[in-house]
């Protein structure tokens, strides 16, 4: 059973940095992973996905080259570190697992088998 949790959240001001952290006492090798955000009232939306390796991954339009998403298997960790913070990144973000993947990333929500419990990002002007 995967059991994933998110770290590193908080407030911050426009143009800083954040890094989340997601967890799992397990081991992940074989998992595809991301980060959704989701705010109040909208659809739950992909922010940054990678392939089980590490070496495939994927952002969309909105945190494209201001965001970064890392895979350590042998820590049994994924990141993102955002950096140039806007307030419309303000959001809760949860990291998500899909087990048993051979290849490539994944970006709907309905692809993954494990959440975590979400942690709040507010950014402020």
């Amino acid at each position: 059973q995967v059991h994933l949790v998110e770290a590193g959240g908080g407030s911050v001001q426009a143009g800083d940095s954040l890094t989340l952290s997601c967890e799992d006492p397990g081991n992940l090798l074989n998992y595809a992973m991301a980060w959704f955000r989701q705010d109040p009232g909208k659809e739950r939306e992909v922010v940054a996905a990678i392939s089980w390796k590490g070496d495939d991954s994927y952002y969309s339009d909105a945190v494209k080259g201001r965001f970064t998403i890392s895979k350590d298997n042998a820590k049994n960790t994924m990141s993102i570190q955002m950096n140039d913070l806007k307030p419309e990144d303000t959001a809760v973000y949860y990291c998500a697992a899909k087990r048993g993947t051979i290849w490539g990333f994944y970006i709907r929500s309905s692809d993954y088998d494990y959440w975590g419990q979400g942690i709040q990002v507010t950014v402020s002007s």
